[in-house]
């Protein structure tokens, strides 16, 4: 049987939620501190809020970029874990891979929008190779 949280739900699932919520995380790092600031006076346009972003630069734009990568990403992590958990993988070591992706890809957020592209470049593809590694966890 696998070891499971309140609910039935086991840290790998409790992982797909918080890699779900990442996406969130980019879009209000891109909005930090315009949020409360009038659309005239260059804060966020809730009106146009893709024009908006689309607007930005440096490290808001980054941000956005970050945010657009963590969805992009989503459905085979989603996909992994979930197959993983079907094919009767090691609960365990899926739990740990899970949370190690969800790790790599909060350190790839953070090199992003700090412009580190060597440092993003290595944790976005370490993080693909765990989310192979969940893929093939359940194979026998």
């Amino acid at each position: 049987m696998n070891p499971t949280l309140p609910h039935g739900l086991t840290v790998a699932h409790w992982c797909i939620l918080a890699a779900a919520l990442l996406p969130l995380l980019c879009a209000y790092i891109a909005k930090w501190g315009l949020l409360r600031t009038p659309r005239g006076k260059g804060g966020f346009d809730n009106a146009d809020p893709r024009g908006w972003l689309a607007r930005q630069g440096d490290w808001r734009a980054r941000a956005n970029a970050a945010q657009a990568n963590s969805f992009e990403g989503l459905p085979f992590f989603i996909g992994a874990v979930l197959l993983a958990g079907m094919l009767g993988a090691p609960q365990g070591r899926l739990d740990l891979l899970a949370v190690l992706y969800v790790l790599l890809r909060l350190g790839y957020i953070v090199a992003y929008v700090g412009h580190m592209p060597t440092a993003r470049s290595a944790v976005w593809g370490l993080g693909f190779l765990v989310n192979v590694a969940i893929f093939l966890l359940g194979w026998r």
